[in-house]
């Protein structure tokens, strides 16, 4: 059943933006040049990660690639370095897929007169093109991020978890119906700045709250039930060995993985199922190599899956060319590519490397 605003529209935004004036954040890397290009990065980055995380990123990804052109011009291994750490690195490879789009079909200028052709770009869709246009020309454009969902469920106790679809439908229309059609920067800064830093995941700090009043979910002291969660499953654990193969210079075998999928796109161990597809592969490729204990295995956590991961060290006086798919790396010299968490984290490990045995401690 469609809930009814909690308060009229101007009243709504009046008592956010009396908030958001005292409390908000108003010196943020992409507040200070609101141009579309910078606030697109700066949204696609800030999707599943935290403020204090993003800024040393976008900075840093803002001298390497000042505008679109720069970006579309790059290679994406160029791009996946910059996003390295990160995660969710197919927002990385969307970031770049999307700049050449923009270059070559909207003449390096990204589409902001348009929310449909905005959210038809790769990685950008409904909420983020709002976001983009109202923090950048400031027209009216409704936002529906995972900071409002929450905020609004909460608001008005809403029942169900936001990715069914016709909970989606009502929070979208409680979206529309508080968007003002004035100061559009500020009320959508503050919207995610209200869900960021008062109506938290966890526990909200309602005692700060401008809306305590008439929040829904406060007055049944349920807070925490809303937004409802997605229905869980237990996450299932995946297994692979990562093979640290070094040759006598020390280096490092490292593989391109496949374009989609885990790591898409990023430069990584080369993976097997098991030890024993590990060693015929070396039987075939590396038939001098000699093996090592395995270290300690560890488990990284995804979405919707655990890795658990075995690194297998071994080692190999020369091998000869190792095709375009793969490449050798000096955890001493680094290169500038995009790596795999969990791959940046064993390198790391490594230092100068002698046949005699295992990396120094």
């Amino acid at each position: 059943m469609t809930q009814m605003p909690i308060l009229a529209p101007e009243s709504f935004q009046r008592r956010l933006l009396a908030w958001f004036d005292v409390h908000g954040r108003h010196d943020l890397p992409w507040q200070r040049e609101r141009t579309p290009y910078r606030v697109w990065v700066s949204e696609i980055m800030l999707q599943q990660t935290q403020v204090a995380t993003v800024i040393p990123y976008f900075e840093r990804f803002m001298a390497r690639f000042p505008d679109v052109g720069a970006l579309a011009a790059a290679d994406q291994d160029a791009v996946l370095h910059q996003w390295t750490g990160l995660g969710y690195y197919a927002r990385g490879r969307n970031l770049h897929k999307a700049a050449r789009h923009i270059v070559a079909e909207h003449g390096g200028e990204l589409p902001v007169h348009s929310l449909e052709a905005l959210a038809a770009l790769p990685g950008i869709g409904r909420s983020t093109a709002g976001a983009i246009i109202a923090q950048s020309t400031g027209r009216r454009a409704v936002i529906l991020d995972g900071n409002v969902k929450r905020s609004l469920a909460r608001l008005h106790a809403v029942e169900g978890w936001p990715g069914r679809t016709a909970v989606a439908r009502e929070l979208w229309a409680l979206a529309e119906h508080y968007t003002p059609a004035e100061r559009l920067a500020d009320y959508t800064q503050a919207m995610m700045d209200f869900g960021a830093t008062l109506c938290r995941r966890g526990i909200p700090q309602c005692q700060r709250c401008p809306f305590a009043d008439v929040c829904r979910a406060h007055a049944r002291g349920e807070e925490r039930r809303f937004p409802e969660s997605k229905p869980r499953k237990a996450l299932p654990t995946r297994t692979t060995c990562m093979l640290l193969l070094r040759d006598a210079e020390g280096r490092v075998l490292l593989e391109r993985r496949p374009p989609s999928g885990l790591w898409g796109g990023l430069w990584s161990l080369p993976q097997f199922d098991d030890t024993a597809a590990l060693r015929a592969w070396l039987d075939v490729h590396a038939p001098e190599a000699r093996l090592d204990a395995s270290w300690t295995p560890f488990t990284h956590t995804f979405s919707h899956f655990r890795l658990e991961v075995t690194p297998q060290p071994a080692t190999i006086g020369t091998l000869d060319a190792v095709g375009e798919a793969r490449r050798w790396y000096d955890p001493d010299a680094p290169d500038r590519i995009g790596l795999a968490a969990p791959v940046k984290a064993l390198l790391s490990r490594l230092t100068t490397f002698t046949l005699e045995g295992s990396p120094a401690p």
